[in-house]
């Protein structure tokens, strides 16, 4: 997803982030609508006691896109990744804090070492000194998808339908992305809107995932894992932009590894 909605300002003219987070949300509204519908078959949802989490969930989570995305508009990529990066920080504490999900000493060394492992490949510049409100946005951004995966887990702990969280996150997203949008309507290319619509599978597929995720397990176990995915920024930004990692983006690469081989073996040994 990040790999499609930094190629979108290369093929036409720079699009806003309301825009991209428009289209980004519009695919999964679909997806997310027909697989809620070919599994409920026409019941009601079942969601008792989770209508505050889900309407939670789909708050923090959109203040947590909108964020990032101007963040990333606005300040160094490796900066927007840093701040963006503080997600699983409060999760795990957002979860022991709101459900009473407890982090041995072991999780919380996993956790600070994948954040050091991740600040090797992003390396930030800390140039946030004249971008104030935008390093701004992408602090709370950071925060505020942590605070979403903690919903997450919450609706997992209930059993409600996960195409039904991903779908009302969705349409609750696109819905408050649309007046910005059309306040600063960027007419695109057809590339560009390729682009975006690309961005916004690869984002459906990630809610899947991640909501599957935090339905399963609690957040002191995964927060390692959201890592991952700077080294799969790293990989396509090789294939992609040709951009090849240096000694410390593979020493931070080798860290995050190995802080979820540690999370692992900890869980197992549980």
């Amino acid at each position: 997803m990040g790999m499609f909605v930094r190629l979108a300002d290369d093929f036409g003219g720079a699009v806003s982030p309301f825009q991209k987070s428009f289209f980004r949300n519009l695919v999964a509204v679909f997806v997310a609508g027909a697989l809620f519908c070919r599994k409920c078959k026409g019941e009601s949802v079942k969601c008792k006691g989770g209508w505050g989490p889900l309407v939670w969930r789909s708050i923090f989570g959109t203040i947590g896109i909108f964020g990032n995305f101007y963040a990333l508009s606005h300040i160094p990529l490796g900066d927007a990744c840093m701040l963006n990066k503080l997600s699983p920080f409060a999760a795990v504490l957002a979860s022991w804090a709101l459900l009473g999900e407890r982090v041995t000493a072991w999780q919380g060394m996993a956790v600070v070492g994948a954040f050091v492992g991740a600040m090797f490949v992003v390396k930030p510049g800390f140039a946030l000194a004249g971008e104030a409100v935008a390093a701004f946005a992408g602090f709370v951004g950071g925060v505020s998808a942590g605070l979403a995966y903690t919903c997450v887990r919450r609706l997992g702990i209930l059993k409600v339908e996960p195409s039904f969280i991903v779908l009302f996150f969705s349409a609750f997203s696109t819905f408050a992305s649309l007046p910005f949008m059309l306040f600063n309507y960027q007419p695109m290319t057809s590339a560009q809107l390729l682009i975006l619509l690309g961005a916004g599978v690869a984002a459906t597929v990630g809610q899947f995932g991640i909501t599957a995720a935090y339905r399963l397990a609690r957040p002191r176990e995964l927060a390692v894992y959201d890592y991952s995915n700077v080294a799969f920024a790293a990989m396509f930004g090789f294939l992609v932009f040709g951009q090849v990692p240096d000694a410390f983006s593979w020493l931070g690469i080798a860290i995050i590894v190995a802080m979820g081989v540690i999370m692992h073996r900890v869980k197992r040994h549980e």
